[in-house]
């Protein structure tokens, strides 16, 4: 089943396995959030379901927004929108309620934020771009992005050229990350690794695009005779025997 949930990040912690190991994992508050609209293939040509995450009072919402949101019904006031198409979405209707028990310890999920914005950066820390020598008179372009390209022909820049801009504050997706805990009571989930934005920036979960294949418990040297090679000289006879 497909799982998606609106949430903030509270920051990262870290907490220890029953070997003892350390695990850093970023906490999420992960929702209560409140299903204020459904997309159906009959009448947008797709199947999708809108949550809202966060009451709001309406002197905070623009006219449009207010409308939008009193169609679904006059409580449903949300500050935080976000589409999810989701497999189950027509089994979903408006007023449902997503909790972060959808979720459970195992799980591997995708989270997208806005990273952290940096301002205006040159090449080299927004690029890693080397600079040039500091003696035998370089001038005063050591930090600068050099050549720009060709000269008549093609006469302009081609596209992806690194320069100076402003770094940062971006969508950003990491892929595949583990669920290590939730606490339903509290809407916390906890969450392996580093997941991009500040503390109290907005974040979506939802469940990995990936297909995680578990590897066969056999592991070594193989069983199959046509494998045996120079990097595993154990022949089959001998395995055979």
């Amino acid at each position: 089943m497909e799982k998606a949930i609106i949430g903030k990040k509270v920051g990262m912690t870290q907490i220890f396995d029953e070997a003892g190991k350390v695990i850093p994992v970023t906490v999420i508050e992960a929702g209560p959030c409140t299903v204020v609209q459904k997309k159906t293939v009959e009448k947008d040509g797709y199947s999708a379901v809108q949550l809202g995450f966060e009451d709001v009072v309406a002197r905070k919402l623009t006219k449009p927004e207010q409308g939008h949101l009193k169609k679904a019904g006059e409580d449903l006031l949300k500050k935080n929108l976000k589409e999810f198409k989701l497999a189950g979405a027509a089994d979903m209707n408006v007023g449902d309620v997503i909790t972060v028990t959808q979720f459970a310890e195992g799980d591997r999920v995708d989270v997208t934020g806005t990273s952290k914005g940096k301002g205006y950066a040159g090449v080299i820390k927004r690029y890693g771009a080397g600079r040039t020598p500091m003696t035998h008179g370089g001038g005063p372009v050591h930090r600068h992005a050099g050549s720009m390209g060709p000269a008549t022909d093609p006469s302009r820049i081609f596209k992806g050229k690194i320069g100076a801009g402003h770094m940062g504050d971006e969508q950003v997706t990491v892929l595949n990350l583990d669920v290590i805990k939730v606490d339903p009571e509290l809407n916390l989930i906890a969450i392996r690794g580093a997941i991009p934005g500040p503390k109290g920036g907005l974040v979506y979960l939802r469940n990995s695009v990936i297909n995680v294949k578990v590897k066969g418990a056999a592991a070594g040297i193989s069983n199959n005779p046509q494998k045996a090679s120079g990097r595993n000289p154990q022949k089959a006879s001998a395995r055979n025997k």
